[in-house]
């Protein structure tokens, strides 16, 4: 019997939950409440051993603010195809440059989460209101 691949990239949205969930200081049961997907079904999905129905996938990316399709993985790609990246213009940017990272054919998928930690912790060092002035403070002294 050959068994199907999964549509739902669990990995991807594990590791999305996960990271909010940490950056918020939120534990399962907080998320739980929110979302309305039980601690024990989210404590799966984060662990990539989860396969959530229809209706905790739309809580989850609604909760994440993510496109669904980022999530689905669809046909795979060969070649020289590109792989499209979807997102919404509300995403946080360090979401979408994730997105594009992994996308990207050149890197590992090892490399396009490095890069993309590396990426949201600058980010968050200057993203935040006067940084630049404060950098360019600093570099005069």
């Amino acid at each position: 019997m050959v068994q199907a691949k999964s549509l739902v990239n669990t990995v991807e949205l594990g590791r999305a939950i996960r990271r909010k969930r940490e950056e918020a200081g939120l534990s399962l049961r907080d998320v739980a409440d929110e979302t309305g997907v039980s601690a024990s079904t989210l404590s799966r999905i984060e662990n990539g051993t989860g396969k959530p129905d229809a209706d905790n996938i739309a809580r989850l990316t609604g909760w994440l603010d993510m496109p669904m399709e980022r999530i689905m993985s669809g046909r795979q790609i060969t070649g020289d195809e590109a792989k499209a990246v979807i997102y919404f213009p509300q995403e946080a940017t360090p979401n979408i440059v994730e997105a594009h990272l992994r996308a990207d054919r050149n890197l590992t998928p090892e490399t396009a989460t490095a890069l993309s930690e590396l990426f949201r912790v600058a980010y968050a060092q200057f993203s935040h209101p006067g940084a630049e002035t404060r950098g360019a403070r600093n570099k005069r002294k």
